[in-house]
């Protein structure tokens, strides 16, 4: 009899907890930043209460923990960006990072479980809400061991630097890459990034007060030379180079000069990647820069990249990117506030406070 009864425990327990994951079929209610039309995001935007989301047998209803207010999140809001969600009452962010509440019953929990922290994988619309319900498919589960705001914005800016630095020149140990907005959290994470590689980095920061402490902040970082726009303004850019290589790769991300300054510091043949247009001027290149110097002009969109075959690819160089992050060999600026003060986020992240660290909502 003992012998039986010790046999029957593992499926008694393992029926006990079926049924614990199936008694919870929805979510709990959750509270949430949403628009109902496009337009200013200290007009428009407004935090609501949403009613409880049902979970489907293979979904998983997530926590959220940290979600960041990127100027892509701005820019959905704005209307002025390519990809936005259905309207009325969308749910603002794109990325963030949330912990394991509760799983469907078909769910593995070999692959996830309670507790776990988790992504959206690729990143997707509506992260800024305390509960989310998505199919397990759509999360990836990352360390715990690191700040929370890390893992909240890991996919948009760094995998960013990580994806640019790899895949469009041939880098190896020696070589120089200039970029210009090295102050954005992009900038910062290539910076080291192309240190940990044996790259050097040419730096442009824009003219503003404190740019010589901006300067020495991105040196620590391993920055090899930090310029400001006004002081490029030369006849020889060269000449500034010293001992490095011209550089083979250019990395822009604010349009107008700042873009025309990369390409007169990028080598014969060399290549330059947009992926922003911070100061809202075109990227404008003279015939000559095509004649004689034969250079190559890229663009770079993270959301088409991973909405492609490349999630599989993405999630492992997360994973890589966390590891960094915890032996503290990437690091960038972030200020966690509470979602309570959201409005005192936003408006930071929107400039009325003057220049502020990248704003992580902390639910």
């Amino acid at each position: 009899m003992g012998c039986a009864v010790r046999l029957l425990l593992p499926v008694a327990a393992k029926r006990l907890t079926t049924a614990r994951r199936l008694s919870t079929s929805t979510s709990p209610p959750a509270t949430a930043v949403l628009y109902d039309h496009h337009g200013p995001p200290d007009q428009v935007l407004r935090v609501a209460e949403l009613p409880a989301a049902e979970i489907g047998d293979r979904d998983v209803c997530v926590r959220m923990l940290a979600a960041p207010i990127n100027p892509s999140d701005l820019n959905r809001v704005e209307g002025v960006y390519p990809v936005r969600p259905p309207l009325p009452a969308a749910v603002a962010g794109y990325e963030g990072v949330g912990q394991v509440h509760a799983l469907g019953g078909a769910v593995d929990s070999a692959l996830l479980s309670p507790g776990d922290w988790v992504i959206p994988s690729p990143p997707s619309l509506g992260t800024w809400q305390t509960y989310i319900v998505k199919p397990a498919s759509a999360w990836h589960r990352v360390r715990s061991d690191v700040p929370p705001q890390y893992a909240a914005t890991v996919t948009v800016n760094p995998l960013t630097a990580l994806r640019m630095l790899q895949h469009f020149v041939n880098l190896t140990p020696g070589d120089t890459l200039v970029q210009n907005g090295a102050t954005s959290i992009v900038g910062q994470c290539v910076i080291q990034l192309a240190k940990l590689h044996g790259l050097r980095t040419i730096n442009i920061i824009r003219d503003r007060p404190g740019s010589e402490e901006a300067k020495d902040k991105l040196k620590q970082l391993g920055a090899d030379q930090v310029f400001t726009e006004s002081q490029l303004d030369i006849k020889n850019i060269k000449s500034l180079l010293g001992a490095l290589p011209e550089p083979a790769l250019g990395l822009n991300c604010v349009g107008g000069n700042a873009a025309s300054v990369i390409l007169k510091f990028l080598r014969q043949g060399g290549t330059m990647v947009t992926y922003g247009g911070m100061s809202k001027k075109p990227v404008t290149v003279s015939t000559s820069s095509f004649i004689f110097k034969d250079l190559s002009l890229r663009g770079f969109w993270l959301q088409k990249w991973m909405s492609s075959d490349k999630v599989e690819e993405s999630r492992t160089m997360i994973d890589y990117l966390l590891d960094l992050v915890h032996e503290g060999k990437l690091k960038y600026e972030m200020e966690l506030t509470p979602f309570s003060d959201f409005r005192l986020a936003l408006d930071k992240a929107l400039g009325k406070h003057g220049s502020q660290p990248k704003q992580v909502l902390k639910f």
